[in-house]
């Protein structure tokens, strides 16, 4: 049983850091897509960005340059680290995990995101408020 759990969302200001730490269990340590969605209450969910079991990762456009995703050694955590955040940067946020033989297929290609959203296990989410 794969087990996904957030945490490190907070409130902060503008121009500040935070970081997400995601507890990841129960999985084989190949092929896998791990990711990082969030939503804002009455939008559609978004890819923030992933991360295959080579460690390549991905990134949505509106935070290239301002986030990191990455995994520890033993690859039982995963995290994401948002700097230079701004208030559209406010939602919550949700670990994802693809564990099936399948998610090489998408996880480093343009359909990452895509991939994700259909075949992902979710976390519980953690609320991040970024404050101008």
């Amino acid at each position: 049983q794969v087990h996904l759990r957030e945490s490190g969302g907070g409130s902060v200001q503008a121009g500040g850091s935070l970081r997400l730490s995601c507890g990841t269990s129960g999985y084989i340590y190949s092929n896998y897509c791990l990711g990082w969605f969030r939503q804002i209450p009455g939008k559609e969910r978004e890819g923030v960005a992933a991360i295959g079991d080579d460690g390549k990762t991905m990134y949505a456009d509106s935070v290239k340059g301002r986030f990191t995703i990455s995994q520890d050694n033993g690859k039982d955590n995963l995290y994401l680290q948002m700097n230079r955040l701004e208030p559209d940067d406010s939602a919550t946020y949700y670990c994802v995990g693809d564990f099936s033989p399948g998610a090489y297929t998408y996880c480093n290609r343009e359909r990452w995101s895509q991939g994700l959203a259909v075949f992902a296990r979710w976390g519980q989410g953690t609320q991040v408020n970024v404050s101008s």
